[in-house]
């Protein structure tokens, strides 16, 4: 029998004075619960099984893999060739910006690869956070990939839906795009006034609405958006290398006037762009045939979305002079310079249209995300619950719409670009060297635990050896390191293979391992270490912020649930039941503890 202190729910913990009196005894044992807890894991089937039910309804598989792979197009595309494309021609990469985008897309491929297979075998909502929960990596490294990838999630949101209302202002006409915003009198940010954007936040809303009602009506309203704006992205790319001209990518400054670190800082900036291929995997409990779709979907998506950000980028440079583009509303002006204003407002109209899919499908993956670290009771339970008519994680989706509204009001693009890119390589990073650990370790027949992981500090040793010559231009070096991180995977290759076991009931794996996610590691190190320092500076104070929320509370709320439950339904709750007619009774105990 549990006693009364623990039959307190962690969710409860400032509800009333006892709760707060069993709180600040919690406290006390912090030290004891951050060892039992912080390298704490969970197998496939307690996170397929066991976790899921503490959302009290499952959500409806509807998903086809065509309504995935558009998910997936959508998510990144609408953000990306409208909002980033522009700035890092203008300022970072110039005419080269199109060779930006050509090297994050072979890190986004690469790290989309690690996410296929983890989500075939743990076909869960969670994403990055369930997936390092099932390796070596424990309980506090996914909850800080969970928190960074929400943060990149909102952020990045907020950001693009004032986009939205710069483009829409062209799509009718009208020049300035602060015509539609809110002056705040008496308050500057750094680069003039603070301006409220009141129509992003509307957007936002509206989405939000959207998305609490139903996935499988809400992926329709995408598909028909994605098919209107790949049209649009082909009349583009036609247009722009029909009445553009070659010229344009070599004058002024010829093709790389910021040189090859242009180049590769670009790319580090760009690969904002990329981060919506991981909402696919989010979706995994509302699709048929999780095995088949996801593969197909995460992988084609990707290279379906990297084709086409090449074509536009070269055809925007193209069209017009990289020191002549308009960072805000690229595209769209990059049509009125050539005489096409009707093509202008086209433009400017369709780029709305993308941005309101890539938004819905970025609110789509959040929502997932924040639900599934409520079931770990890392945040509040009731963040993890799902609507049992709708089949939504509704609590979930309208917090971080409300979140995500509010910080679209006054924040503006430049501030967080780089701290999103940051954020989304990290948990990239972090996936591919779980994957690793997963695939020598975990599935292998006679894993060695520690060779694998004096494998992954070498790899990451000599990564951050070869992106540091390269940032100070190190030549002798960059040999020197870049031969180690060959023959570093070649040798781990060689001398695992005997013992690695790839997938014996026909799943999807990753093939060519370890090559494709240790070369994922290597790029992540390298793109991350192209950002600015004052990115590492905002990255830490967030890193600093979400380590006390979790030691403050993640800790304690987990803790306290894992014992309530071991104490209720015993140690093997994730096995199989002896006795089948139980089964029942013990997912109904757990119900009523943890859904009240």
């Amino acid at each position: 029998m549990a006693s009364p202190a623990s039959d307190i729910p962690p969710s409860s913990f400032f509800c009333s004075s006892p709760s707060l009196a069993h709180y600040l005894h919690s406290l006390s044992q912090t030290p004891h619960r951050l060892r039992k807890r912080v390298f704490a894991t969970w197998t496939p089937d307690q996170e397929l099984n066991q976790v899921r039910l503490r959302s009290g309804a499952d959500m409806k598989r509807k998903l086809r893999w065509y309504d995935l792979t558009a998910l997936g197009v959508s998510g990144m595309l609408g953000a990306g060739v409208f909002v980033t494309t522009g700035r890092v021609a203008h300022s970072v990469s110039g005419p080269s910006v199109f060779i930006s985008y050509l090297i994050a897309a072979v890190s986004a491929l690469l790290s989309s690869l690690c996410y296929a297979e983890f989500a075939v075998q743990v076909p869960v909502a969670g994403g990055a956070f369930s997936y390092l929960r099932v390796t070596f990596a424990g309980e506090f490294v996914g909850y800080f990939a969970g928190a960074n990838i929400l943060m990149e999630y909102v952020l990045s949101n907020a950001a693009v839906a004032r986009s939205f209302t710069n483009y829409l202002c062209g799509a009718v006409g009208q020049r300035d795009p602060n015509q539609w915003r809110v002056e705040l009198t008496g308050l500057t940010g750094g680069d003039g006034p603070i301006m409220l954007d009141f129509p992003a936040v509307a957007l936002i809303l509206l989405l939000t609405l959207c998305l609490c009602h139903s996935t499988k009506e809400s992926s329709i309203l995408n598909m028909i958006m994605t098919v209107f704006h790949v049209l649009l992205f082909g009349f583009i790319i036609v247009a722009g290398f029909c009445n553009g001209s070659a010229k344009n990518l070599v004058e002024p400054g010829g093709l790389a006037p910021f040189g090859a670190k242009g180049i590769f800082d670009g790319a580090a900036i760009v690969y904002f762009s990329y981060i919506g291929y991981d909402s696919v995997s989010t979706m995994a409990e509302e699709i048929q045939d999780p095995s088949r779709t996801l593969p197909i979907s995460i992988v084609g998506s990707m290279v379906i979305v990297s084709a086409v950000y090449c074509l536009m980028a070269l055809s925007l440079c193209i069209m017009v002079p990289y020191d002549r583009i308009l960072p805000d509303t690229s595209f769209a002006a990059a049509f009125e310079k050539i005489g096409w204003k009707w093509a202008s407002n086209l433009v400017a109209a369709g780029a709305s249209l993308g941005i309101v899919g890539s938004l819905l499908v970025a609110m789509l993956g959040q929502a997932r995300y924040l639900c599934v670290i409520g079931r770990a009771r890392l945040v509040p339970s009731w963040l993890a619950r799902v609507h049992p008519s709708t089949g939504t994680p509704l609590n979930a989706t309208l917090f971080l719409g409300v979140c995500t509204a509010m910080i679209a009001v006054f924040t503006e693009l430049d501030v967080i670009f780089e701290m999103i890119s940051l954020s989304t390589l990290l948990v990239f990073y972090l996936v591919a060297n779980a994957l690793i650990y997963r695939r020598h370790v975990i599935s292998a027949a006679a894993g060695r635990p520690l060779h694998a992981l004096l494998f992954l500090f070498l790899l990451s040793s000599g990564s951050l050896g070869f992106s540091v010559s390269w940032k100070f231009s190190l030549l002798w070096c960059l040999a020197l390191f870049g031969g180690f991180v060959i023959a570093v995977i070649a040798f781990f290759h060689c001398s695992l293979h005997p013992v690695t076991t790839a997938a014996t009931d026909g799943t999807w794996t990753v093939p060519l391992m370890p090559w494709p996610a240790a070369v994922s590691i290597f790029m992540s190190v390298f793109l991350m270490t192209m950002l600015k320092a004052l990115s590492f500076q905002r990255f830490a104070v967030w890193t600093c912020l979400i380590t006390l929320f979790y030691v403050l509370y993640g800790v304690h709320s987990t803790y306290e649930a894992e014992e309530m439950e071991s104490v209720i339904v015993g140690p093997n709750m994730g096995a199989p039941p002896a006795n089948p007619s139980l089964n029942n009774t013990k997912v109904e105990i757990v119900q009523v503890i943890y859904n009240p």
